[in-house]
């Protein structure tokens, strides 16, 4: 049997060793564009910060190594520009010149290619992207050789981690986001807080505004935006997404969308005895059920063990799972993550949901280092399923993250999470979870314990409620909502009377710091007959979903001693 493989990395790579794993006489051909076979395409921001200090440790295998270990025919330099699904036939372009292979089975895994714009002067030789280890070798050697400026086009996961990478090695450094703010999948009030700890790094943000043009020169280049800004620059790095590497599969004939392959639950695609994984498949999300390519490393290497499986008959051989999107990226200080899906994509969806904010400490707050988990977390409105979470902060983002994201692939229910029984000591976590704690704050909402109001809705509040502010008036002085009542939780009961005179027969929109204590009043004012509601995550998420705006909404007061 002679198995050929189009593209190494994560996929390819994985099909091939698993495949040998199921018959040492097969011939397995790798065919490699690039020069190397295997290797480490997430770390490469971390070589240009000198994280990682030696190229070679970005090169997992080399062909001689695969053929040692597993007997594989690895070749670089091979680039596949045709296909002969008809007579199971590849045509190969090499430095040695063009030939016709044919397959008993083909597996697609050419990856994705970045995402080049219409943009006037891109063709510099100072913009580069960061895909492959040539990319990252390149521009450490313009950092090493003194560039000072450097401008990131794109605020997605690869240009965060490339700007902090520069700024690391303390280049002056811009980022330019189309959207509205850096990581476009994250939500708006936790993209708030990357964007100050990008701040805090000393990186310039740009958001919701557009690179024009690369304006060349002698010495350096000038970025162009929209808004007339002038970003000087010894060196870009061009990261504003991907999409797949298809041409030659579409010329073939072989179903694809949007330039992804159309694969079926074992990743074989339109074309008999022809499978697809990677960047440049398909996948069904696991949560909206929309198809879309997903550009991730676990994926794509879970998918080429699986198609092996499906090559050689095995029994019972498991479909690939539809993947949730889990990810995660470091910014300075912080981490973000996500897993599931965000609101853009249940909205699109026309999935009900019910959002959860949530800031709880990482481990118990009398430990010393304790801090903020800012958690949000989407509840289908129909059946409770957990459908998606995010999470920002200093410790624990992955732990959280890793807990929701198997939930969501059991098809947990929310209130399920509360019943988790994860791993405490103070130095690590609490006795009620963060995650725990979602279960709990859902399981309210759901039985009508508690009634959530939004930040969004800020306006409207003020308009038809009486906004009261249950904090402390230290607190309350550090900044509150214009016309809000102030009564601190601990005297609401002995000074309900204010709140009914002040309301006149309004609703009453309780909040606090994080939504614990105005909870707690939530549940004083609808014992006494007050339709109520209590801020989701408090003022810390409204400032966050306001960001730079909140400073002109909340109310700052002298405190005397």
């Amino acid at each position: 049997m002679r198995i050929v493989i189009v593209g190494g990395v994560a996929a390819g790579m994985s099909a091939a060793a698993r495949a040998r794993r199921h018959d040492e006489s097969a011939e397995i051909i790798v065919l490699e564009r690039g020069p190397e076979v295997s290797f480490a395409n997430c770390g490469l921001p971390y070589h240009v910060g000198g994280e990682i200090p030696h190229e070679s440790s970005l090169l997992l295998h080399t062909p001689e190594t695969l053929r040692a270990a597993l007997n594989l025919d690895v070749r670089t330099g091979h680039d596949v520009t045709a296909i002969d699904t008809a007579t199971k036939t590849v045509t190969v372009a090499s430095a040695s010149g063009v030939e016709d292979m044919t397959y008993d089975a083909l597996i697609l895994a050419p990856g994705a290619a970045a995402i080049r714009p219409p943009l006037p002067g891109l063709d510099s030789p100072r913009v580069r992207t960061l895909r492959t280890v040539s990319d990252a070798v390149t521009i450490k050697s313009w950092v090493d050789e003194g560039a000072r400026r450097g401008v990131v086009l794109g605020a997605g996961f690869i240009g965060l981690e490339a700007a902090e990478a520069l700024r690391h090695r303390g280049l002056e450094v811009d980022v330019v986001e189309l959207a509205p703010h850096v990581l476009p999948p994250l939500e708006r009030e936790l993209a708030s807080v990357v964007t100050t700890q990008l701040t805090n790094l000393g990186i310039r943000v740009h958001d919701g505004v557009a690179a024009e043009r690369v304006d060349h020169g002698a010495d350096e280049d000038v970025v162009v935006l929209g808004d007339g800004t002038r970003i000087p620059a010894d060196l870009i790095v061009l990261s504003v997404g991907v999409r797949p590497d298809t041409a030659f599969v579409e010329a073939a004939g072989i179903e694809t969308v949007r330039g992804a392959i159309v694969v079926d639950a074992h990743g074989r695609t339109s074309a008999p005895d022809v499978w697809a994984a990677g960047d440049a498949a398909m996948s069904t999300d696991a949560v909206t059920g929309v198809q879309r390519p997903v550009p991730l490393a676990g994926p794509a290497n879970r998918a080429g063990r699986l198609i092996a499986d499906d090559i050689f008959g095995m029994t019972g051989a498991r479909a690939i799972p539809e993947p949730v999107g889990t990810a995660i990226v470091r910014v300075g200080e912080i981490t973000a993550a996500m897993t599931g899906a965000n609101r853009a994509a249940l909205d699109a969806a026309g999935i009900a949901y019910t959002t959860l904010h949530l800031h709880p400490m990482q481990h118990a707050g009398y430990f010393p280092g304790a801090a903020t988990v800012h958690l949000i977390v989407h509840v289908a409105d129909d059946d409770g399923r957990v459908l998606g979470a995010q999470a920002v902060g200093y410790e624990g983002i992955d732990k959280r993250i890793d807990v929701l994201a198997t939930a969501i692939r059991a098809g947990l229910p929310a209130t399920d999470l509360m019943d988790l029984d994860l791993a405490y000591s103070p130095p690590y976590g609490q006795a009620k979870d963060p995650v725990n704690l979602v279960g709990m704050v859902a399981e309210n909402v759901q039985n009508g314990r508690l009634k959530l109001w939004y930040a969004d809705e800020l306006d409207r509040m003020r308009e038809n409620a009486l906004i009261l502010d249950v904090r402390t008036p230290r607190e309350f002085a550090s900044g509150h909502i214009e016309g809000s009542l102030n009564i601190p939780h601990t005297e609401l009961r002995e000074r309900i009377d204010e709140v009914r005179e002040a309301a006149q027969g309004r609703p009453v929109a309780a909040l606090c710091a994080a939504g614990v204590r105005s909870n707690i009043a939530y549940r004083i004012l609808v014992g006494n007959g007050f339709d109520a509601a209590s801020l989701s995550g408090g003022i810390q998420t409204l400032r966050q979903w306001w960001g730079t705006e909140a400073a002109d909404i909340l109310v700052r007061e002298k405190v005397t001693a």
